[in-house]
Order: structure tokens, then C-alpha cells, then sequence
């Protein structure tokens, strides 16, 4: 899609009045006095966690922001191949892809010693590895990400709209037996047109996504530690005509004395972003007190840029920032000596808790990370089904995941810097870059053993499905209409657990078969994670979703074939649901077995998570140690 020709409008691209470009979102309504969960701040994570509980009409949702209504343009804009995938369960992902600039290739520039004062191209690489993902690593404003989340919380079963307006003035906890079941209590101030009125809400559950200056960690008493601030750089959206040619590529730009340029191209086919390495920081300075504007901006970039002219045309946003590594020891409220006996209340994601440089791209997407952890938890623990003591995995998992991107961005940044002062090869900032390209895509997270992940006992089982990563999604054939699809994407943000059945060599619907003892297992066996945990008269996958793939081609089995746990009867009329058993893409060359090292001979199971990562993954016939395996976080219906 091309867009912003004649200037640059926020909104939707499609559209083509300007005027009509913006939706108008929130409601105007009051508070409610009482809800389940209270997040507190309308930017990535928020809105992901909003998204997430919006699914739940059972669950009493509301989010706050202090602003007068929904992000309009600038701030954040790299999205992650793994965040892609995230986008995938929401069901918006094909949105994103359509309107989205996609990064495909890296360039690297250095000085050019034979000519000084010049830059000359060093390097060009693809953004990410073949393979990596589905999905490609694409650029977005923030805040078309913020309207496709409005969107899936306008058109859930409880049509969930932010209040507008709302700053945090106080949080308060109340562990008392007499607190009752709403123990934390926040009051805001009304702001804007409607005057400065308070309210106050209890909360079940309250959850900060307010930014790096957060009230709600303040309340709780977490603090941000590390560098607050040790190094300035300036950004700019901008529509230039120039003779650099690689103005539509990702661009690294290092220069001899003027600094660094990291240069991203934008959505629309003619806006670019522009960060700009500006002066180290004194002690206790902030950028936001820099002499420096717009104009600053430009010329500094003109002069990295040199031999190649810029011509900025227009602004359409710019920003000076300090970059600082920052970290909170825990993400929720609970003292780290009282981890083992108290229960979280009130918890941080995003910036509220981490803050790092922009230049690898990971901010919006690690936050947005945070939120998609924690949503199914506080859903699964608010439905009943687990103990609310699983929510103390939240801190635990988030918290060492950021502190691993606060040491990679404190390299990356470090090596940007030092290779514009001289200090580094640029040679080794490229292979930096190739180097950690999964951890830039957001594929490297991997959670340690704990209730929720099991040890790599049976990893061999499937070597490409890493227990504690995101499941890496492959494509496969649908058996019962033979359409082509990828294996990933039947796991949406329903907060529903995954079995995936990957069937040995033998014929997988003959008797006596492993495929066919672990279906016997779960649809009949008492200790079945579906017949513990399933509450009579819901549907048979609202807790545990089974599907199974099997090695034969599509065309050599039958529908008619297939058992009753991979047809199962759902909603009001009992209709059958054909969506549950898959085969390898031989047409297409793409034998999921191969593609994921899965053991042809033994087969096995392949546990997930309701965020898309691997719990466990277990032999056939372990029916017992896979009931356990549930048993330890979620309740039985008996």
C-alpha cells in the first residue's frame, strides 16, 4: 500500500477522507465501582491485556488513561516476527501485513576512509533467517497497533472501551481478612472538559501499563534500576526527498565524527524515521531539557548522511530522548521475602517495568509480551479454574526474560555508539546483528522449568518444538476440506491450553495404535486433563483444545475415520467441529515431522500454553504424567 503522498494523515490508509481517517473510541460513561481487573494505562501492553480479558464476558474489565483519547501518531513502530505471530491470535495479523512497511534487508554503512567527511555502504544482509518465522518483521505506527487492539475490544461479547481522561492519584491494598473480595482500592482524578471530579474503583486485580514515570509501581514500591539516562538521541518521522539509496532499507549509519544514524523506512511506501545520536548526557541531565528541535534534527542527519543530500519536506513528529537500561526486581506487589506465602495484586508491564534504547526494536514488543503473559493467567484464576498462586509465575518468567533484553540492548547500544566514535569495527556491529537476529525477532525467549514448563526430559521427541519457546509454527494440510494452513495459527488468544497429537508411523486410526490409546485415554480415562478440568455442559476443548497431525497424506484417510474426540459436538445444536486433525504439506515440500524433528517412529505430545509457548513434550503413552502435569495449576471440576 502507498500512502502519504500529499502529507502525512494518522488513521486508517483505506479511507480515503482524511477527516473520517480516525475512530473515535472510549466511553464517556463513569467509572465502575467495583471490577475484576483495573489496568491502568491505554499504550501496547495495556491494550494487549485489554484485548485479551475483552474475550471473557464473565470477567469485569476496565481500562484508564490519562490522555484525552487514542494514540494519533509517532512513538514506537517495529514489529517483531514473533509479535506477528501474537498479532495471529488476536486475528488481525493479515490487517497489519496489508498496511505494514516490511523489513526484508539490513544495510550497513561505515566512513569512507578514501574519501573523509563521507559514508559508503559496508553491507547489506536479509533482516531475518529463512525460516525463522511465518512471519516477516514489519514497521507500523504505534498507533494503527492501538487501533486494531480497540477494534478487537470493540467487536468482543463485552464491547470493552477505554474511559479516557483518568490519571491515577492513589493505590492502596488492603490484605485484611475484612478487605473482602475487591482488596485494592484506586482512586483517579477526572480531568479535561468534564472537570477534575474523583473516583474511586476496587479492584479484584490492578495492573500498570503507565510508562517508565508509572504511578502504579510507585505505589507498590518497586523501583527502576540502572541507567537512567546516559545517552541522548533524537527522532523524527519524516517525508524527504533524497539521493541516499537506500532510503526504502532498514539502515544502519555510522560516520566518522558526526555520529549514528539508524534509519527505518515507514508504512505508506514514502515516510521514513530517522534516529539520530546526539550528545552524551551530564549527570542528572535530561533530554527532554535539550536546546533542540526539529531543525537540530535534520541538519545533524544531513551531515551524517554526507556525500547524499536530505530534503525534509515535512515533520509529521520528532522526539529527543535519553537512552538508559532500567529495571524493576519484581513485576507485581508482592516483597521478594514474602514470594512463597503472599498472593499478587497489583502487577507492572512494559516500561512500568523495563526501560531500554529503541534501536533494536524491542520495546512495544516485549511489553505487549508481558501483557499476553499475564492476561491468561489472571483469566484462568478469575474463572476459577486455577489457584490465584499461578499468578506469581508472571513476575517471575517476565522479569528474567527483561532482564536478558536489558543486557542485549546495553551491548547493542554500547556497539552503535562506540562504532560511530571509532572504538568498534563496524564490521563487528554487522555480525552483531546477524548474530542475535532471533533475539531481535523475538523468537530466542525461552522460560525456565517451573509449574508451567516442564524439563527437556523428552525433548528429543521433537527437536524443533524447544520446550519453554514459542511453539514455531509449520505448515500443514487440513484433512477434512485439504486446505493448506499453518499449524500455528489455530492457537488464539482464548486462553485455552493445546495438546497437538503428533502421530507415530502406524496407521493412526487402527486399533491398537498409540494415537489411538491416547485418544481412548483422554476422551474415557477419569484422570483425563479434558474430563477433570472441564466443567458438564461446556464445550469439550473450553479448557484443553486437542488436535492431532498425522504422517499420511490428506488424500489417504478418511473423515469418516476419525474419532470422536477429533469431531467433537459443540455449542447449542452439538455441530461438529472438522477443524482438528492435519496433515504433512507434501505437495508444498513441507513435512511438518521433517521441518520439526519429530520422531516418525514414537510420535509424541506437544503441550502449549495459552501465550504460544511450549509447557512440555511428552511420549505417546504418558497419559498419567500429562495428567499430572495439568494437575498442577488447574482445579478439578470433580
Amino acid at each position: 500500500m502507498q500512502f502519504h503522498l500529499d502529507g502525512y494523515q494518522p488513521g486508517d490508509p483505506e479511507i480515503l477522507d482524511p477527516n473520517a481517517r480516525t475512530v473515535s473510541t472510549g466511553t464517556q460513561g463513569p467509572l465502575p465501582t467495583e471490577v475484576d481487573v483495573l489496568i491502568v494505562g491505554c499504550g501496547p501492553a495495556g491494550l494487549t491485556l485489554a484485548a485479551q480479558l475483552s474475550a471473557f464476558p464473565d470477567i469485569k474489565t476496565c481500562i484508564v488513561d490519562q490522555k484525552p483519547g487514542p494514540l494519533l501518531r509517532g512513538q514506537a513502530d517495529g514489529i517483531a516476527c514473533r509479535t506477528m505471530e501474537m498479532f495471529e491470535a488476536f486475528g488481525f495479523a493479515e490487517r497489519v501485513l496489508k498496511e505494514s512497511y516490511w523489513v526484508n534487508e539490513t544495510s550497513f554503512w561505515r566512513p569512507n576512509e578514501a574519501v573523509p567527511g563521507t559514508i559508503t555502504r559496508s553491507g547489506r544482509i536479509y533482516d531475518t533467517e529463512d525460516g525463522l518465522s511465518e512471519f516477516p518483521h514489519v514497521i507500523l505506527n504505534q498507533a494503527r497497533v492501538h487501533d486494531f487492539f480497540l477494534d478487537v475490544m470493540r467487536k468482543s461479547k463485552t464491547q470493552l472501551e477505554p474511559h479516557y481522561n483518568r490519571q491515577l492519584h492513589d493505590l492502596t491494598i488492603d490484605r485484611s481478612e475484612s478487605a473482602g473480595s475487591h482488596p485494592v482500592t484506586v482512586t483517579l482524578q477526572r480531568c479535561g472538559e468534564a472537570g477534575s471530579e474523583t473516583e474511586i474503583v476496587r479492584a479484584r486485580y490492578v495492573v500498570g501499563c503507565d510508562g517508565a514515570r508509572s504511578k502504579v509501581r510507585k505505589s507498590i514500591g518497586q523501583t527502576l534500576h540502572g541507567d537512567s539516562a546516559n545517552h541522548a538521541w533524537g527522532v523524527m518521522d519524516v517525508l524527504a526527498v533524497t539521493d541516499f539509496p537506500d532510503i526504502r532499507l532498514k539502515a544502519l549509519i555510522q560516520s566518522a565524527g558526526e555520529g549514528s544514524i539508524v534509519l527505518i523506512p515507514r508504512e505508506g511506501g514514502y515516510l521514513v524515521r530517522i534516529y539520530v545520536e546526539l550528545d552524551k548526557l551530564s549527570e542528572g541531565q535530561r533530554a527532554g531539557n535539550l536546546d533542540i528541535n526539529a531543525d537540530y534534527l535534520i541538519a545533524a542527519a544531513q551531515r551524517i548522511l554526507k556525500p547524499y543530500s536530505l530534503d525534509v519536506k515535512e515533520v509529521a513528529w520528532w522526539s529527543v530522548y535519553e537512552i538508559g537500561q532500567r529495571l524493576c526486581d519484581r513485576f507485581d506487589d508482592v516483597p521478594q521475602d514474602q514470594a512463597e506465602t503472599l498472593i499478587p495484586r497489583v502487577f507492572i508491564a512494559g516500561d512500568a517495568c523495563h526501560t531500554h534504547s529503541p534501536k533494536a526494536g524491542q520495546g512495544m514488543n516485549v511489553s505487549m509480551q508481558d501483557s499476553f503473559n499475564l492476561g491468561w493467567k489472571l483469566a484462568s484464576v478469575l474463572k476459577g479454574q486455577s489457584e490465584p498462586s499461578l499468578l506469581a509465575t508472571y513476575s517471575t518468567e517476565r522479569q528474567a526474560i527483561a532482564k536478558e533484553l536489558i543486557e542485549f540492548d546495553r551491548e547493542w547500544a554500547r556497539m552503535l555508539s562506540a562504532s560511530s566514535a571509532g572504538s568498534v569495527d563496524p564490521a563487528k556491529t554487522q555480525d552483531y546483528f546477524v548474530r542475535h537476529g532471533r533475539y531481535t525477532a523475538g523468537t530466542a525467549t525461552r522460560y525456565q522449568p517451573s509449574v508451567l514448563t516442564e524439563d527437556g526430559e523428552y525433548q528429543y521427541l521433537a527437536l524443533g518444538f524447544s520446550i519453554g519457546m514459542r511453539f514455531h509454527s509449520a505448515p500443514v494440510i487440513r484433512l477434512s476440506d485439504g486446505k493448506p494452513m499453518q499449524l500455528g495459527h489455530t492457537i488464539k488468544a482464548d486462553g485455552r491450553w493445546r495438546l497437538f497429537l503428533f502421530a507415530g508411523a502406524e496407521g493412526p486410526f487402527v486399533a491398537g495404535s498409540a494415537l489411538q490409546a491416547t485418544i481412548a485415554f483422554l476422551s474415557g480415562d477419569p484422570s483425563s486433563p479434558l474430563k477433570k478440568f472441564t466443567k458438564d455442559g461446556n464445550d469439550p476443548d473450553s479448557v484443553v483444545d486437542v488436535r492431532a497431525v498425522l504422517q499420511q497424506p490428506h488424500r489417504d484417510l478418511k473423515v469418516e475415520d476419525v474419532p470422536p474426540l477429533l469431531l467433537p459436538p459443540k455449542g447449542r445444536y452439538g455441530l461438529r467441529d472438522y477443524e482438528k486433525v492435519f496433515c504433512p504439506d507434501y505437495k508444498g515440500g513441507k513435512d511438518i515431522f521433517a521441518m520439526r524433528g519429530i520422531d516418525r517412529a514414537a510420535g509424541c505430545i506437544v503441550v502449549v500454553r495459552p501465550d504460544q509457548y511450549v509447557a512440555t513434550v511428552l511420549p505417546m503413552d504418558a497419559h498419567q504424567r500429562l495428567s499430572a502435569f495439568f494437575g498442577g495449576f488447574i482445579r478439578s471440576v470433580a
